[in-house]
């Protein structure tokens, strides 16, 4: 097998919140060619986040045939295909026809938030968390499928006859690459729904009868590195496996090589959310933070302990778009950096409500301590600064629950490659931030994955010397400075925290 692949690369898809992307990697792990295309978000109600499917798809297959054309290949010299995708986002279509029935309802999406309340309220809480991992929250995909089975015209009386499919983004690539030929996800996926059971590993009958969803609509769960089956568009002129797939987090923290128990790394992506591998067996947080299916390899599981939070990077899209102090996101970091600190304001980016550990779903976003002498830097610095804030809260509940000392952090994602930012991160936890020499590490973990199902690698330990440090800030600020920041941010997240 290794002598058919040799002069072959991984093709690896990124299916992200605001954009597709395409990438291709050599056996070392370098980048060859990079192809990336944004899509239009849709706020058609305040809280509403939707994507339109098709566009999903369009964005994804245009983006694959300028990765592969740019450097002159062709589906003959593609090893494997990996994917990664946004997680929870809720896809419904007909078996048929593959139309969608709605808009893919984006895992920011808050409608259900009334809905999950009244679950809570029914004493659910602790029973849905034994059995998945998760907090009941408007975040998954469970009452999102539920929402459009009930809102769209015929549409429940379609899935009761077995005549829809749902899938979050990865079982939609795959379904559109097979052309309906194959319905799967992959463990790290499913443990995203509400629905799997993380012991088991299977879908959860008496959930899916709690949120009246028929099975017939479930793809099936796979493990993340093996070969599901092979592409049948036009595309490729040859037929290419698919043979790796993770939720982009799960995947980060394999690009990462965050192999070992205990190690950790944050993403800072549109959201941000770090992850520790807890091993092969699952830690239920006693500290609200979630517990997933980090990856199955062969007959192996690792778990891992998430902290999500909902406003990462996207904050500096919303200080472009919705404040209009930057126009573009590449010049918030200068413009943080001309002032020498936030003047006292504090920036709690709650714009879709609050993720671990608070999950306040009902927080408004805050900006607080401003005076006649702030000015856009301050708010700007105090953006950037929030994040890192956030990142600090889930890091003292997962060494809370694990036991495990933080002691160095592992980067990624684009506002990664803010030094302003990961130098305040690294001040404010006290600890080593690394960042790697290759930070599309999320396309990374799908390619690996991809290429350890078809022997393009060997094993794990194989690419573990593939990953290298680019970068590392260590602390440099002052005890009492440190001291002074985390007080004013613990004030400003009481304040925004909601009454309800």
């Amino acid at each position: 097998m290794k002598e058919q692949v040799s002069d072959k690369y991984i093709l690896a898809l990124d299916q992200g919140t605001s954009s597709s992307r395409a990438i291709v990697f050599d056996r070392e792990g370098n980048i060859l060619s990079v192809s990336q295309k944004e899509f239009t978000q849709h706020f058609p109600k305040p809280g509403w986040v939707e994507h339109n499917p098709l566009e999903i798809w369009s964005s994804q297959a245009s983006v694959i045939a300028e990765a592969i054309t740019g450097i002159g290949i062709n589906g003959k010299n593609i090893a494997g295909i990996g994917i990664t995708n946004q997680r929870e986002t809720t896809i419904v279509w007909d078996a048929e026809t593959g139309e969608p029935v709605y808009n893919a309802i984006v895992w920011q999406d808050r409608r259900t938030s009334e809905y999950c309340d009244s679950l809570k309220k029914d004493g659910l809480t602790d029973y849905i968390r034994q059995k998945t991992g998760l907090i009941i929250d408007a975040y998954f995909s469970a009452t999102k499928i539920r929402w459009i089975l009930e809102n769209v015209d015929g549409a429940r009386a379609k899935a009761e006859a077995g005549k829809l499919r749902f899938g979050t983004v990865d079982s939609w690539l795959v379904w559109m690459l097979t052309r309906g030929e194959k319905h799967v996800t992959d463990v790290s996926n499913a443990s995203r729904t509400m629905l799997f059971n993380i012991h088991t590993l299977q879908w959860d009958s008496d959930l899916l009868k709690l949120f009246g969803i028929p099975e017939s609509m479930m793809p099936q769960v796979c493990s993340s590195s093996e070969v599901y089956g092979y592409t049948k568009t036009t595309i490729f002129a040859h037929e290419v496996p698919i043979a790796g797939i993770a939720g982009d987090q799960q995947a980060a923290l394999f690009g990462q090589m965050c192999t070992e128990p205990g190690s950790v790394k944050n993403t800072y992506g549109t959201g941000c959310f770090l992850l520790m591998n807890s091993g092969e067996r699952p830690i239920l947080s006693a500290n609200d933070l979630l517990t997933t299916v980090a990856w199955k390899i062969g007959d192996k599981v690792n778990y891992a302990l998430e902290g999500s939070i909902f406003v990462g990077g996207s904050v500096v899209q919303w200080l472009r778009d919705g404040l209009g102090i930057i126009r573009s996101s590449s010049e918030v970091e200068a413009l943080a950096a001309s002032v020498p600190d936030n003047g006292g304001v504090y920036f709690v980016p709650a714009l879709t409500g609050l993720g671990a550990p608070y999950w306040d779903q009902y927080a408004k976003g805050c900006i607080y301590g401003i005076t006649r002498g702030t000015t856009a830097a301050h708010i700007a610095r105090a953006a950037l600064e929030g994040i890192a804030f956030q990142t600090m809260d889930i890091v003292n509940a997962m060494q809370k629950d694990s036991g495990v000392r933080l002691k160095e952090l592992k980067v990624d994602g684009g506002a990664s490659r803010n030094d302003l930012l990961m130098q305040f991160q690294s001040d404010i936890l006290g600890v080593q931030v690394i960042r790697p020499s290759v930070t599309e590490t999320t396309a990374l973990g799908a390619a690996y994955l991809a290429g350890l199902a078809v022997g393009y690698w060997e094993n794990i330990d194989s690419i573990k010397t593939q990953w290298s440090a680019e970068k590392s800030f260590s602390p440099s600020a002052s005890d009492d400075f440190v001291q002074a920041e985390k007080d004013g941010w613990a004030d400003a997240v009481a304040r925004t925290l909601s009454r309800k």
